[in-house]
């Protein structure tokens, strides 16, 4: 029987999905399961490794259970997955030693900003894996993990324990522990991987003080990577990238200077820049886009911690809204945020501030603001924080940007897609299908296991539906972006609280004024 189908994991934040699709690029069947979040102390996020895979494997399962013939239809598979995050567990047993230490966590923070005040250091940093100094990245919460757990920097010394970000936890778990690998865009986002060279870079693993034999062996995105051999027959894994890179992928912006933007848990801006390595001058990233064979793409990126997240915030925490899609409803309520700014800086201010400490701020409310304001102001943020990036980006590139792809779930709202287009003063398209990165792997997985023969077929299922062009007028944006700059800066003074006097409190002088 010939495979009809890839089989498409996407393993998010905060939820595991599996697609089925076929060779013209449609989603026949998915599934989707949450998992828990940890917040042990302020600014921590974890997550247990046998809770993404068993949220995982059990979409694996519905999806499978779909399909007529099951496992026989797969072609191969295909995984994107957050990034940065960090999993350590026993080379043996397959056993976690301690949870995931989740991309937003910001427990290494202050170790961070150490590292930054050395100019060497944090030049070699950029230079080599292309990023900046942050405990964003995976090399922190690593030697996090080897300081706090007991006997744990001794049992990585000796090769007991091995480290991956979540595409190695599931190729792991999907061979039986036969391979231990990493695709080049996850392993650009650890702060250890030289993307010039493509490897590991030594000298950085010595400085965080990581023992390189715990450290995956890198391989292409895109070909016979692994075998899953976990279900009746082996399948081939033939396709794996970050999240982000895997979006870029399933939007089809493979030619140098396009661009796309994700909304999902964070938000994510990314262009792609071809062969070059484009170093940021103003705090944006550089990381690899993809690698198929000789041929490896760069992109800049602007990381956005927090843009879904606020609306799960304004649900779960304020109790505005029953269901995340409500927020479209409630924030047109009222004409225009009523002068109310929310800085959603609930994990940090990622680009292009890089602030730790930033935490979450809401300015401007009157007895007049209701949560129809606030929820505006949510929307509103998402799409200010995006401007932020691609005024970095342009810059960099020295490019001109006509158009943004938009994808993930926020991307459905068409009024902060509006906003957006407003915010930008350039065109917003949105593709029919706005799951692109969950396609990102599907595509990678088709073109490496040979279900698709060549980039042509790919481009030919990418499909515009909505163009969302520049509507307000550019004097009243204007005035609302001065307004943002300035809750960003507001908070920005709350994190950096040096020269505010304590003593202030005994009278009435003004600790903002100049």
């Amino acid at each position: 029987m010939t495979s009809s189908y890839i089989l498409a994991l996407d393993q998010g934040t905060t939820s595991s999905r599996s697609l089925i699709v076929d060779a013209r690029g449609h989603v026949l069947f998915q599934a989707q399961k949450e998992f828990t979040q940890h917040y042990p102390k302020p600014g921590w996020v974890e997550h247990d490794p046998r809770e993404i895979w068993s949220s995982q494997w059990a979409t694996i399962q519905d999806v499978l259970a779909k399909v007529d013939s099951g496992t026989k239809a797969i072609a191969g598979i295909g995984i994107t997955n957050q990034r940065e995050t960090a999993l350590v567990w026993d080379r043996l047993t397959g056993e976690p030693i301690y949870p995931a230490i989740v991309w937003q966590d910001r427990r290494t923070g202050d170790y961070c900003d150490a590292l930054k005040s050395d100019s060497t250091i944090k030049d070699q940093i950029q230079s080599s894996t292309g990023l900046m100094v942050d405990a964003y990245f995976s090399a922190s919460k690593i030697r996090w993990i080897l300081n706090h757990v007991e006997g744990a920097r001794e049992r990585a010394e000796t090769g007991e324990l091995l480290f991956g970000t979540v595409d190695s936890w599931l190729v792991w778990k999907l061979s039986n522990g036969a391979s231990h690998i990493t695709d080049a865009s996850n392993a650009s986002r650890t702060m250890l991987f030289n993307i010039h060279t493509l490897q590991w870079d030594d000298s950085l693993c010595a400085l965080f003080g990581i023992p390189m034999a715990m450290l995956p062996k890198v391989v292409d995105s895109s070909g016979q990577l692994a075998e899953a051999t976990c279900f009746d027959h082996p399948i081939p894994i033939s396709g794996i990238a970050g999240d982000q890179q895997s979006a870029l992928f399933g939007q089809q912006c493979l030619s140098r200077g396009m661009v796309k933007n994700t909304y999902g848990t964070g938000c994510f801006m990314l262009m792609n820049t071809g062969k070059q390595a484009v170093r940021s001058h103003h705090s944006l990233l550089t990381t690899i886009a993809w690698k198929i064979g000789d041929d490896v793409h760069y992109a800049l990126e602007g990381s956005v911690f927090i843009a879904g997240a606020a609306v799960q915030w304004l649900r779960d925490e304020l109790c505005f809204i029953d269901d995340a899609a409500e927020i479209e409803a409630l924030a047109s309520s009222v004409h225009d945020s009523g002068g109310v700014y929310v800085v959603p800086a609930f994990a940090g201010l990622g680009a292009p501030h890089w602030n730790p400490h930033a935490r979450g701020s809401i300015f401007g409310m009157t007895r007049g603001s209701g949560k129809g304001h606030i929820a505006r102001a949510v929307l509103e943020s998402i799409a200010f924080q995006s401007m932020d990036l691609l005024e970095c980006m342009q810059k960099d590139s020295k490019m001109a940007i006509s158009e943004v792809r938009v994808d993930g779930g926020a991307a459905n709202n068409s009024m902060l897609m509006q906003f957006q287009s407003d915010a930008l003063g350039i065109d917003i398209v949105r593709p029919q299908n706005t799951e692109t990165t969950a396609m990102g792997a599907a595509y990678l997985a088709g073109l490496g296991c040979g279900f698709w023969s060549d980039m042509d077929a790919l481009t030919a299922s990418w499909e515009r539906r909505d163009t969302f062009k520049p509507a307000e007028n550019s004097r009243s944006m204007d005035a609302k972006i001065h307004g943002w700059k300035r809750a960003i800066a507001a908070s920005t003074l709350w994190a950096n609280d040096e020269g505010i006097d304590e003593d202030a409190s005994n009278d009435h002088s003004n600790p903002f004024s100049s």
